[in-house]
């Protein structure tokens, strides 16, 4: 086999694949690579972890076709480090020579029938807007848990509603939930549990595309553009009940410049850096204070214009989930809707209805 390719376009798929390829441990040597197979100038890569499969079509310039399996992480450091610029791939028996300019690299390839079959799910495809998509997971995605031994947790809720679809995810401390009103794509009552590791890697190839083709089958769930297929196991498991967290009305309500609580809460991360050490919120009257107290590394204090409604509220938080929470919003206003110290806190966009960022307190 023998092609010649853009270096940048490789570059960009092989980065893609070797993240699926190498994100776990495996005995099989197979799951490590990444498969090439080229017919005229056609190359397919793909790889796969047995949970989600990623695959790119890209248009070369091929010279003799076959197939290979190379080393993923070899493959792309060696990609990456080659000059800008044409590039050329030229596999022998058992070995893959690779050059660019004044540079060239020859590694070992493996046994490409070893590498698993992978097949797109079954059923008739819908179509979405990418752009929609990509921002919603972007949205959603960070309040996963990444904790493997809570798989329900792992995953991204997908949900037919009566607006649209929406996308639900928790790691029991937050709870994500964005509307994408208008969207079909899937039946009344319909709801499939996917891995946020997976929708977190399609998020990062959608920004090139109009639309995303979706098919959900009974086990797989496949993303198809012109170039890009992922096909994702669906999670067999039961999502949490949430909707009950979520109240009708909240007692206090605070409204801050969004630009102007991230650049604060920033700042105080200087200090609350781990799970350990909380920020506090006073809500009041007089705006909004962030303060931080740490055992042995001193205090900050930061005042934020705000307006507020309701009773004075001192309540503390994870610094990394709220920054989370704020930067997921829309709009130029935020506000932060609470009852007890104890109690959940509410956070939303001002005058966007469609995401909502829920965070559980700290005890302090």
């Amino acid at each position: 086999m023998k092609f010649r390719s853009e270096q940048g376009m490789l570059a960009e798929a092989l980065g893609a694949l070797s993240r699926i390829a190498t994100s776990r441990n495996s005995s099989s040597p197979a799951l490590a690579g990444v498969k090439l197979h080229l017919n005229d100038d056609t190359l397919v890569a793909s790889s796969t972890d047995n949970d989600i499969s990623l695959q790119f079509t890209l248009s070369v310039g091929g010279e003799r076709n076959g197939q290979t399996l190379i080393s993923a992480r070899l493959l792309n450091d060696i990609v990456r480090a080659l000059p800008n610029g044409k590039l050329t791939v030229d596999v022998g028996a058992d070995s893959a020579t690779l050059s660019a300019g004044r540079s060239q690299f020859t590694v070992p390839t493996l046994n490409a029938v070893e590498f698993p079959r992978t097949t797109p799910a079954p059923a008739n495809p819908v179509t979405m807007s990418a752009k929609d998509l990509s921002f919603a997971l972007n949205q959603v995605v960070r309040a996963a848990s990444r904790d493997l031994g809570k798989q329900h947790l792992t995953a991204v809720l997908l949900r037919a509603e009566d607006t649209g679809l929406r996308l639900v995810a928790t790691d029991s401390y937050r709870l994500a939930v964005r509307d994408i009103v208008g969207t079909s794509v899937l039946g009344f009552g319909q709801e499939f549990l996917l891995p946020s590791r997976a929708l977190g890697e399609l998020q990062r190839l959608l920004d090139a595309n109009e639309e995303i083709s979706i098919r959900f089958g009974d086990i797989e769930a496949t993303f198809e553009t012109p170039t890009m297929q992922l096909t994702t196991r669906i999670i067999n498991a039961t999502f949490p009940q949430f909707k009950q967290l979520i109240l009708p009305k909240y007692d206090n309500k605070l409204i801050v410049a969004r630009e102007a609580l991230v650049d604060a809460l920033r700042r105080s991360k200087v200090l609350a850096h781990d799970n350990t050490t909380p920020v506090r919120l006073t809500m009041g009257e007089n705006g909004l204070r962030i303060t931080v107290q740490t055992t042995d590394q001193g205090a900050s204090t930061e005042d934020v214009d705000a307006t507020f409604k309701g009773n004075e509220i001192t309540a503390a938080f994870n610094a990394d989930y709220l920054l989370d929470g704020v930067d997921a919003t829309v709009g130029d206003e935020v506000s932060i809707e609470s009852t007890e110290p104890n109690k959940p806190a509410v956070i939303r966009g001002v005058g966007d209805d469609s995401y909502l960022y829920l965070l559980m307190p700290q005890r302090v």
